[in-house]
């Protein structure tokens, strides 16, 4: 079955301009600023470090990453790649921009091509401060194979030159450049802390969108009676089959707005943004930990099992008790919890579970097990991400069975929906999340992904339900 590629639908952007906040008002104007040597620097492409890294670290006052990344974006003449990444809930954020070096891995074999890179550059970065600064940003489409039309390749590490990072109550402006540079980067950090104190500390609310038109995917509830079917037949236990809204509005979205909407709205997700230079965004805001890892303490999250949350306490009450108590859903959740231990257990780890749990967002709850191991030096993060991606909880059981069925009843390319999105830092702490609840945007067009786990009593009605609630609030998001 043919694929509605994110290309298929756009005519190439012939503005060369951000999509953040045209016809957005006098807020969002972009600045007539003449070129500096900071953002000549930074949209500069020259070959990568021929031996080492230095990265020129200065503490500075506090920052809105999103205050920068709207004006960044509106004094640049044309779109610049970047990662971020925030979670209220740690007090971590990360904005990166612009590209030092990059790895850009193909293939069944990506996550050991993109460990390969990590490791050897991470003893190279020289640091003028001893403090852990995010330098590997990552991204993997659900799905190895892409084609070139394709808006993200099937793997993409970057080290970028311009870095902000909070850590808890810390900031910090980070430059990376090669080693004949350091002089230069001094520079620059004084123009960036010029530039940053000139910046408002808040948000200037945006206007939002209106006018938009809304196009579903069509096949759905046939898709999930499909899978029922197998189930019976016992080649499958459960599939997670996506759903794509595409949404076209009559100016370009505010990436920035909808990232602040996302972030107010889900304090306990991680908030995430990675753009590539050719003007594709993607965003979302995921309550799904993949992994971390913080000295060498690894946690990951089984997260599936699901149920709206209710208007009023009572109800709210009724339906986590409903939840917890659901064979259905209890079923679900444990494909998810086993299949995590048990890859982990493959690589040699002795994981633990917690004890199940609610884990209760804005709009909906998940039944929850956190898992806990000890990883020990020898085995690397992407190590963990290569077994564990994709799991039960966006795949399903058994798991190659259900991502060819996933291929052949989706109508659409999941690009970077329900896979690894993350960062790793210099002394081997890192994080990765599943970008569910996302979007793929480019200028006044966004595609929008939501997902539902289907198991033997399954309901297709209700299962579109869940994928509406889940649609419903990102939409609000956007707009």
């Amino acid at each position: 079955m043919g694929k509605t590629l994110w290309r298929d639908r756009l005519e190439p952007d012939q503005s060369h301009g951000s999509a953040l906040g045209e016809g957005m008002g006098t807020s969002c104007q972009r600045r007539q600023l003449s070129p500096s040597t900071w953002q000549q620097w930074l949209t500069q492409r020259t070959p990568a470090p021929s031996g080492e890294i230095v990265s020129e670290i200065t503490k500075i006052p506090a920052v809105d990453s999103l205050v920068v990344l709207r004006a960044i974006e509106q004094i640049l003449p044309s779109p610049l790649n970047h990662f971020y990444w925030e979670n209220r809930q740690q007090q971590r954020a990360s904005l990166n921009f612009g590209t030092l070096s990059e790895l850009v891995p193909q293939g069944e074999d990506r996550f050991r091509q993109a460990q390969q890179f990590i490791t050897h550059w991470q003893p190279r970065i020289q640091r003028n401060i001893n403090v852990p600064i995010p330098y590997f940003s990552c991204g993997f489409t659900f799905f190895s194979a892409q084609t070139p039309e394709a808006p993200f390749p099937a793997g993409l590490v970057t080290i970028p030159r311009l870095q902000l990072v909070q850590h808890q109550q810390d900031y910090f402006l980070v430059l990376n450049g090669d080693r004949q540079q350091r002089t230069l980067l001094r520079q620059i950090a004084q123009q960036l802390r010029q530039f940053l104190a000139t910046l408002p500390q808040e948000l200037v609310p945006s206007l939002g969108i209106r006018g938009t038109v809304c196009t579903a995917s069509t096949g759905f509830t046939q898709a999930v009676r499909r899978a029922l079917r197998l189930i019976d037949q016992g080649k499958l236990s459960k599939i997670v089959l996506a759903h794509a809204l595409d949404v076209t509005a009559n100016q370009a979205f505010d990436v920035v707005h909808a990232l602040d909407n996302l972030r107010d709205r889900h304090p306990d997700c991680c908030v995430f943004s990675l753009r590539n230079q050719r003007g594709d965004t993607f965003i979302g805001a995921s309550p799904e930990r993949l992994l971390a890892v913080q000295q060498g303490q690894l946690v990951t999250d089984a997260l599936a099992g699901s149920a709206p949350r209710g208007e009023s306490l009572l109800t709210d009450q009724r339906l986590a008790k409903s939840l917890l108590h659901s064979e259905k859903e209890q079923r679900e959740h444990q494909a998810v919890a086993d299949f995590l231990l048990g890859q982990l257990q493959s690589l040699g780890l002795d994981p633990q579970a917690a004890p199940r749990k609610l884990l209760k967002l804005s709009n909906i709850q998940h039944l929850w097990t956190p898992i806990h191991a000890i990883l020990p030096p020898q085995i690397h993060p992407l190590e963990v991400v290569a077994h564990l991606h994709p799991t039960p909880a966006v795949a399903g059981v058994p798991r190659a069975i259900a991502c060819a069925e996933i291929r052949q009843a989706e109508t659409f390319d999941r690009t970077l929906y329900a896979a690894p999105i993350g960062w790793l830092d210099s002394q081997g702490n890192s994080e990765f999340i599943v970008a569910i609840r996302s979007a793929l945007i480019r200028g006044n067009h966004a595609r929008l992904y939501g997902g539902a786990g289907i198991v033997a009593g399954s309901q297709p009605e209700r299962e579109y339900a869940e994928v509406q609630l889940k649609l419903t609030s990102l939409l609000e998001a956007l707009t």
